[in-house]
């Protein structure tokens, strides 16, 4: 009952935050990362910087692979994956949860689609997504930024419906030139 209880407590705690969870804001810069990533099951290190170059990048940002909203998340990025990269977008998922599971979630769940990196508690706090009360995992906060380096769109909700959708609308902005 006790531990009934407490989760009931948390959960309402993590809620309660998620109109407020903290972000960069659209304008700001991005701040350049390079982090230990897996894609199709193999490792490989990632660059924000390099993404760039080919043109704008969904960054994507889960508290932890295999739980449900974010195995859904994913789910739906991968199905979504053809129709960013027909745009010119790079799409990458970010983690602070279960880093050492990012290779098979790579495989299982992203569909070999698009990578997944892992991130440090200085990358989670340079996105400004910290997870209340857990500083080693991010929120669920979602950035389609420029090829600049500028953010187009921040979008942070814990459920994970409307990141994609989000997302989405915002690279077929830029790409018809409405946001710069």
């Amino acid at each position: 009952m006790q531990r009934l209880l407490i989760g009931l407590v948390l959960s309402a705690a993590l809620m309660a935050a998620s109109p407020a969870l903290a972000a960069l804001k659209v304008g700001d810069k991005a701040p350049d990362f390079t982090a230990p990533a897996a894609l199709a099951g193999k490792d490989f290190s990632f660059t924000l910087s390099q993404a760039l170059k080919k043109g704008p990048v969904v960054l994507y940002f889960f508290p932890a692979a295999y739980t449900s909203g974010c195995t859904a998340e994913a789910h739906e990025f991968a199905e979504a994956t053809p129709e960013f990269e027909k745009l010119g977008a790079t799409v990458i998922g970010v983690t602070g949860g279960n880093v050492d599971r990012i290779k098979d979630f790579s495989k299982e769940h992203c569909r070999d689609k698009f990578a997944v990196a892992a991130a440090n508690p200085a990358l989670i706090k340079s996105y400004d997504v910290n997870l209340p009360l857990k500083d080693n995992m991010s929120n669920r906060t979602s950035y389609v930024i420029a090829p600049s380096g500028k953010i187009l769109l921040t979008y942070s909700n814990l459920n994970f419906q409307g990141h994609v959708t989000s997302t989405m609308d915002a690279v077929k902005a830029y790409k018809a030139g409405k946001l710069k």
